[in-house]
């Protein structure tokens, strides 16, 4: 039986990406691939490790490609992380940026966005390790530090209007609530907004930067004392956004109370060795985490036509998912009224 394919007008636009359109796409600015080629883990965007045929002076024999999700980002903002990664790069932080070839940082082949940025290796920290968290703490305050220098033009911020009640239009609209649970998800959805309104309230004026924006443990990469570039490398900020410090902070922090109370100490430690940190936004840090569960379940949402999303998560839109989404904003709306994390 000959299997039937869908019309290309009916396809998404990463199932037009072929190993040979990547090639490509990289020969259409200089870079010659030797063939070798491998996909690497990312949901959001297209991400390839490729050998070349001439190693580059900044990068060597291998590089990655990035090329970026239609639609999600227009050329000026992507413009603007990378720019804020140059920045930072200048500073001598270790952030991994994308390369300026041909004059530009972004290229464009076959309706795709994509940049290249060097290969660096690395595993993840070891968050156990108090140490580790000092030296994350110090170069976080060091991001912040270029991040505080100027606002972002283009980029959104991150706030209830943008994570919270946006993500809920994304969901409503699309029809993505089985009706057994709409109703009770917004119920939840509805009381946790105002609990985390009243907390960003009684904060009081927060300052609000260029951030990492999505600063979990699988956008650092370390490499052991002893070796070459000790330390920890911040990579992915595909997410860079505006908003409180302590963003880039609480996704590090796993455990009883008790665990991420030494946690972020040792964070802040290392953090005030180069920058104040403001013990106000630690009330923030519960309200941030349940924006993060809200805009999870609109990120699905918006990228369900990818065909790899309902492959990996299949589970989505079922009515067990949404209720557990709802004892998720129940537990989280009295996490919010608890007292906040004090160091």
């Amino acid at each position: 039986m000959t299997e039937t394919r869908p019309p290309a007008a009916t396809l998404h636009p990463y199932e037009k990406l072929t190993p040979d359109q990547v090639l490509d796409a990289l020969a259409s600015i200089g870079l010659l691939g030797d063939g070798r080629l491998m996909a690497l883990s990312s949901y959001e965007n297209r991400v390839y490790q490729i050998h070349l045929e001439d190693p580059l002076a900044d990068a060597g024999e291998m590089v990655v490609a990035k090329f970026y999700r239609p639609g999600r980002w227009s050329d000026a903002q992507i413009i603007e992380e990378h720019a804020f990664a140059a920045e930072l790069m200048a500073a001598e932080i270790p952030v991994v940026g994308a390369l300026s070839l041909n004059g530009s940082t972004l290229h464009h082949f076959a309706d795709f966005a994509f940049s290249v940025s060097p290969r660096r290796g690395g595993r993840r920290p070891e968050l156990d390790n108090l140490e580790v968290l000092e030296w994350i703490g110090r170069f976080l305050a060091r991001i912040h530090t270029v991040g505080a220098r100027q606002p972002f033009v283009h980029r959104p911020a991150l706030n209830l209007q943008t994570h919270g009640y946006a993500s809920r239009e994304v969901l409503l609209a699309g029809g993505h609530l089985p009706l057994d649970m709409e109703s009770r998800w917004c119920k939840a959805f509805d009381e946790a907004m105002q609990v985390a309104q009243a907390v960003f309230e009684s904060a009081g004026e927060v300052q609000t930067l260029r951030l990492h924006g999505d600063c979990h443990p699988g956008n650092i990469l370390w490499t052991p004392e002893g070796l070459p570039g000790a330390g920890p490398h911040f990579v992915d900020l595909d997410d860079a956004r505006s908003g409180p410090a302590v963003q880039d902070l609480w996704m590090l922090l796993s455990g009883e109370r008790a665990q991420c109370t030494r946690q972020l100490g040792a964070l802040v430690d290392g953090y005030e060795e180069f920058r104040e940190f403001d013990r106000h936004e630690l009330a923030l840090i519960e309200p941030l985490r349940t924006l993060r569960l809200v805009h999870y379940s609109a990120w699905l949402a918006q990228r369900w036509r990818d065909p790899i999303f309902p492959i990996n998560f299949p589970w989505f839109g079922s009515s067990d998912y949404w209720k557990g989404q709802v004892d998720m904003l129940q537990e989280q709306t009295e996490a919010m009224q608890e007292e906040p994390l004090v160091v």
